[in-house]
């Protein structure tokens, strides 16, 4: 009996560890192409660099553009991974071990994303280091009452506690793969897995890290897009100025997090024959989290556009009157109908559980979550108080290529990630079959 538990949990070693040894042709060409349209979004920001940020479509009263647009959205995108490894973790939800790598990682390069755009937005990268406190000679400090120091903290932070947290759930799983591999790999695996010969005392000690920084990083889901959300809600502008924008964007980026892990998970699991370890159970429980949370969003939706109506403020109902049929309207109602029409298909358990379906409605969640980004920034600077001073924003074609380009960025990364680290937790999965070996 022993012998055999002992061969499947070697075979759990072998089959989430092969993915790292021959990635396969398709590997090749998806990373191939991400590297070029990265390549082509680096050619226009330098392009961009050397013009001025006039070759950006950013003109009065559009100041904000994709550049914004695209921040938010990346940083949304970060929030799921610390939901599904640190709330699920602390709730002890088991479904979290199918995707609380591949999410932890998703976090990590989508910050990584998000943390380029303030930098092409300002316009002078070599200014940016001003943003960070540090002692000078002329004691000039940053203006803590800007919201774009408070992102700085935030995002920071937020990196800094995830990038930690993610280490550490690997490091288990870096002392299984160092015994696969040799040469250089094997150097690296052996340096950062730290020593780990699985112990009790080390496993005791990991545990109470775990829980530490879970519970540490639990409240960050809520800080750190709170903190974004007040780049727009502390100003007066209509549309913005909204006590309900920090649990608005919360849910948000939560909603278009779970949308993306289903994007990169769905395809990961088909290509590198995962499917014994990523079940439809794990898809089933994570679609009923987007479901609840969309539900959220969709009821934000409703009092963000009603209160208005009711309210006194004629700038505020004009602004969401213009949004639904002004010169955006399009836009308007297909982020209605990507975040909260498709993902009621959810409801029905058969579509839960169709692998097809989840992918299709996670695309169209990415797409709703950069088009209610794209309202939110946009329409309300086209729209203000004066009449004289409203203008429509076209972005340029060097928007658009950095756009494209931030996207390969953050493919290109999660394609390198699932060449370099085992993409499912080889220790979970294996704590999981030996709990069911003992019932």
């Amino acid at each position: 009996m022993a012998t055999k538990l002992s061969e499947r949990l070697d075979k759990i070693d072998r089959d989430i560890l092969m993915p790292m040894v021959k990635p396969g042709k398709t590997y090749w060409i998806a990373l191939g192409l991400c590297v070029f349209f990265v390549l082509v979004a680096i050619g226009a920001w330098i392009y961009q660099l050397k013009t001025g940020l006039g070759a950006a479509g950013i003109r009065h009263p559009g100041m904000w553009g994709f550049y914004i647009i695209n921040f938010v959205f990346w940083v949304g995108i970060a929030h799921s991974g610390t939901l599904i490894s640190a709330v699920l973790l602390l709730f002890r939800a088991n479904f979290r071990s199918a995707f609380n790598r591949s999410a932890e990682a998703m976090t990590i390069f989508a910050v990584m994303t998000a943390g380029l755009f303030p930098i092409i937005h300002a316009g002078r990268p070599w200014k940016i280091y001003w943003l960070f406190p540090y002692p000078t000679q002329r004691e000039i400090w940053p203006n803590f009452f800007s919201p774009l120091e408070w992102d700085v903290f935030a995002v920071s932070t937020y990196f800094t506690i995830s990038l930690i947290f993610w280490y550490l759930g690997m490091v288990p799983d870096l002392a299984i793969a160092r015994r696969f591999f040799g040469g250089i790999r094997g150097f690296f695996y052996r340096l950062f897995s730290l020593g780990w010969t699985g112990t009790v005392p080390q496993w005791m000690h990991y545990v109470r890290a775990s829980l530490f920084l879970a519970a540490f990083a639990t409240p960050l889901v809520a800080s750190v897009h709170s903190v974004v959300s007040f780049d727009f809600a502390v100003s007066i502008v209509p549309g913005w100025h909204a006590t309900i924008f920090p649990p608005f964007f919360v849910a948000g980026a939560i909603f278009s997090g779970c949308a993306m892990v289903f994007t990169l998970v769905i395809p990961m699991r088909k290509i590198f024959k995962l499917e014994e370890y990523i079940t439809i159970d794990h898809f089933e429980n994570l679609a009923k989290l987007t479901l609840f949370t969309g539900l959220i969003v969709t009821y934000a939706y409703i009092t963000e556009f009603t209160l208005p109506l009711y309210g006194e403020n004629i700038f505020e109902r004009d602004q969401f009157v213009y949004r639904a049929f002004g010169d955006y309207k399009w836009y308007s109602w297909a982020m209605i109908f990507c975040n909260s029409v498709v993902p009621l298909v959810l409801f029905i358990k058969q579509m839960r559980r169709n692998l097809l379906v989840l992918f299709i409605v996670s695309i169209f969640i990415n797409i709703g979550m950069w088009l209610e980004r794209f309202v939110i920034v946009v329409i309300s600077l086209a729209h203000e108080y004066e009449p004289y001073s409203w203008g429509l924003y076209h972005p340029s074609i060097v928007e658009i290529l950095i756009t494209i380009g931030s996207f390969a960025w953050f493919f290109m990364w999660f394609l390198l990630f699932t060449r370099a680290i085992p993409v499912v937790s080889i220790f979970e999965v294996k704590e999981e079959r030996v709990r069911e070996e003992e019932k």
